[in-house]
């Protein structure tokens, strides 16, 4: 009996063991790439420098992540995943909701100065859901032994791909105007830090995470970019000239030479405020390649006419798309490279305080991925989630995993706001995310083992 009982205890040690390692080892690939990108740009070697980082971004953000998005999601794309999918996004608002909860809290209990309580609560909110998630999967993937089974990596870059666009339409809408230098702070910096502000911004030492996941940002700087836009059409604030706020003519002066009947039929002033802020949101900048391959991939993937010319052994252009295959898994090593030349740069200096910097540390990286293995675990038990698709359940736990977004320091940097205090929280996050993600990853795999 005590011989079996051994046996029995040194099969479970055995077995946990393999189960750390197969968790323990896909994450000790990329932080392998990273040293090396770190390595390579750090400034005491400067093996490579910035500007082939930020060629590198480019070719990651036009050519490879484009490609690996457009043949996975359209080889795994039909009607009926396309209709099982419909958690995927929906989980992805319900982690935006509940960082944005968290985010609050941390306003309330680390009190930062008031002009970052917006982006307190921007960065608790919003995750990567992109680059990052496609470098786990595929690495995870990568290993013989993973818990996954058969098209391990086509299913899980295909759910990543799935998710991002909802991403990318919140970041452009929501966080774009959230990101908006607060209105006290900018009288504040009228008074001649501007300038300071503006030469730290379009100076040639811009930070690599601006670029990162969206490159040539500076090319999309508008007149309303950097100035509190929102807040002075809504408030009405007395000293904005009528040249910084189109299309409001109306309700001037002139208005009183308007005959009373057409002025029943004008516009309200609360409709025409929004029409000039939707005119003002960056709506067209959605349509990057990477979402163009998406809306490519799932349009040809569901319509089975156009999915035979493209996808499978016999398909008329399949060697169009094995070509786009090969260049697209060239995607996670730049990706990984490009993070290390990030945090090779070092933090930048930061006034929004050690303890909120903290806070929102703890609440992205230990809080929220706790809260989202109930969420997850409670969608499975009501029958939301696909049946026996361990993968499918993994995205969705990383999903609330992920640090905060590189492309949050890339709207700062459009914005004018806070672009020392984004740059050194994502520098200090994906530091701790290295060890929070070996933790969690390692319970993920557990849990999933049961799936």
């Amino acid at each position: 009996m005590s011989r079996y009982l051994t046996e029995l205890y040194q099969n479970n040690m055995k077995s946990s063991g393999e189960d750390l390692l197969t968790a323990i080892i896909p994450l000790m690939k990329l932080l392998s790439l990273t040293a090396i990108g770190l390595v390579l740009a750090h400034p005491k070697t400067h093996i490579i420098p910035r500007a082939t980082f930020k060629l590198l971004s480019k070719l990651v953000f036009a050519l490879f992540l484009p490609c690996l998005i457009f043949t996975e999601l359209g080889e795994r794309t039909t009607l009926e995943n396309f209709a099982q999918w419909w958690f995927i996004p929906i989980n992805v608002l319900i982690s935006t909701a509940i960082g944005c909860f968290l985010g609050y809290l941390v306003v309330i209990i680390c009190r930062p100065p008031p002009q970052f309580k917006r982006f307190t609560i921007i960065m608790t909110a919003f995750g990567n859901t992109g680059n990052l998630p496609l470098a786990i999967v595929a690495s995870v993937c990568h290993t013989a032994d993973n818990p996954f089974g058969p098209h391990c990596h086509s299913r899980g870059v295909a759910y990543v791909s799935f998710s991002s666009w909802v991403s990318v339409i919140l970041a452009y809408t929501l966080v774009y105007h959230m990101m908006e230098p607060p209105l006290e702070y900018y009288e504040i910096i009228e008074e001649g830090v501007e300038i300071e502000e503006e030469q730290a911004v379009n100076d040639a030492s811009r930070p690599l995470l601006v670029e990162a996941e969206w490159p040539g940002i500076e090319d999309k700087e508008t007149e309303h970019s950097k100035i509190p836009f929102i807040a002075r059409i809504f408030q009405s604030i007395s000293n904005v000239s009528e040249s910084s706020i189109p299309d409001i003519e109306v309700s001037g002066e002139g208005g009183a030479n308007i005959p009373r009947s057409i002025r029943c039929l004008a516009e309200p002033k609360v409709f025409r405020r929004i029409r000039i802020v939707a005119k003002q949101t960056p709506i067209r900048h959605i349509l990057q390649p990477p979402m163009i391959a998406s809306l490519l991939a799932i349009i040809i993937g569901t319509v089975p006419q156009l999915k035979a010319f493209f996808f499978g052994y016999d398909a008329p252009l399949s060697f169009v798309t094995d070509s786009l295959e090969i260049l697209g898994g060239a995607m996670v090593p730049p990706v990984m490279l490009m993070l290390g030349g990030m945090l090779a740069e070092g933090p930048i200096d930061s006034t929004l305080g050690l303890r909120t910097t903290v806070g929102i540390s703890i609440a992205r990286l230990l809080v929220l991925p706790v809260l989202g293995i109930g969420i997850v675990a409670l969608s499975d038990k009501m029958n939301l989630l696909v049946q026996g698709d361990a993968m499918y359940r993994f995205v969705l736990l990383l999903q609330y995993t992920m640090p905060s977004a590189i492309l949050l320091g890339a709207i700062a940097s459009l914005r004018g706001y806070a672009v020392g205090e984004a740059s050194a929280l994502l520098f200090w996050q994906h530091v701790f995310a290295l060890l929070s993600l070996s933790l969690f990853i390692v319970i993920y795999f557990k849990i999933i083992s049961y799936v």
